[in-house]
């Protein structure tokens, strides 16, 4: 199986100087759109909502903070608000991964195409 990663902006919408642009990895196994810590401030004052547990592929426990709102763009697709989980993160050779969840996807309606690896338009919201 491929990897799909898509160029991302993430944008404090108080301070709309304060955002981040960067590739992220499309997992569907996470929920949120998830950065490293070490990139907190570039986003400006966001509301802290608290911590999360979350657990990795590997079933390692891994410590998270929501914070919020924040405005989301997939390159390609229409803005969404969402919220964002900061975890520490090791850099591999240099670089951060962030990962971009499903909830961020769905809102964006923004659908896995596997055999193309790339993300398409879903053409109408589920409703059911």
């Amino acid at each position: 199986m491929g990897r799909i990663a898509a160029f991302v902006t993430v944008e404090n919408p108080a301070e709309v100087d304060k955002r981040i642009e960067c590739d992220a990895l499309v997992d569907t196994g996470a929920s949120h759109m998830i950065l490293p810590s070490a990139w907190r401030a570039r986003l400006g004052e966001l509301r802290d909502l608290g911590p999360v547990e979350m657990e990795t592929a590997d079933q390692s426990p891994l410590h998270g903070t929501v914070c919020g709102p924040v405005q989301i763009q997939i390159e390609g697709f229409r803005p969404v608000f969402s919220e964002v989980i900061f975890v520490d993160m090791k850099p591999e050779d240099g670089q951060y991964e962030p990962l971009l969840g499903y909830i961020v996807l769905e809102q964006s309606q923004a659908a896995v195409d596997m055999l193309g690896h790339r993300l398409i338009q879903v053409k109408r919201l589920d409703l059911k």
